[in-house]
C-alpha cells in the first residue's frame, strides 16, 4: 500500500530556531507521537520505539530515522524505516523551510509504502492513522519550538 501526503505548517518562531530544532535528532524524535524510547545514534540519525494501533494490529514498531539537511537551500529531507510483527514501513518525506508573516512555514511532503499486516487493514483505517500521527508530530513540533522560544 502507498500513501502520499502534503500540506503546509506555520510555526510562530524565527526561521533559524525552526531549522535547528528540526535538524537536531533528539528533538525530532521526542515529537514522534506515541513515543516509547528512542537511541540517539549520531547528529543525523536515530531509532524509535513506538506504539502502533491500525485497526486489528497493534503493537510496537521500531524505526530507523536519517535525517538529511541542505542548510544552503534550507530543506531537509527524512527517510524512516522500520516496521514489526511483519509489517514494513519505508518513508521518506522533505520540508522546505522559509520566513512567513508571523513565523515560518515548513512546505512538506510525504511517501509512504508499506507491507504486511497493516497494509491489509484497509485505506481508510490506514489513511485516519496516517494523519493523525502528521498532525500530531506538527503539533507537538508547534508547542515545543515555541515553548523554546518564550
Amino acid at each position: 500500500m502507498n500513501l502520499t501526503y502534503s500540506g503546509t505548517e506555520t510555526i510562530p518562531a524565527p526561521k533559524q530556531t525552526v531549522w535547528t530544532f528540526i535538524t537536531d535528532p533528539a528533538k525530532i524524535a521526542a515529537c514522534m507521537p506515541d513515543l516509547i524510547s528512542s537511541k540517539i545514534i549520531d547528529v543525523r540519525r536515530f531509532d524509535a520505539v513506538v506504539g502502533v494501533a491500525v485497526g486489528l494490529v497493534r503493537g510496537k514498531f521500531t524505526f530507523h530515522v536519517t535525517l538529511d539537511p541542505k542548510p544552503a537551500s534550507d530543506h531537509l529531507d527524512m527517510k524512516i524505516t522500520g516496521g514489526g510483527f511483519g509489517s514494513v514501513v519505508d518513508l521518506i518525506a522533505s520540508a522546505d523551510v522559509a520566513e512567513a508573516d508571523g513565523g515560518t512555514t515548513l512546505a512538506w511532503t510525504g511517501s509512504a509504502t508499506m507491507r504486511g499486516p497493516v497494509a491489509t487493514v484497509g485505506g481508510r483505517v490506514i489513511d485516519a492513522q496516517a494523519k493523525r500521527v502528521i498532525e500530531t508530530t506538527f503539533a507537538n513540533v508547534k508547542s515545543r519550538v515555541t515553548s523554546a522560544t518564550v
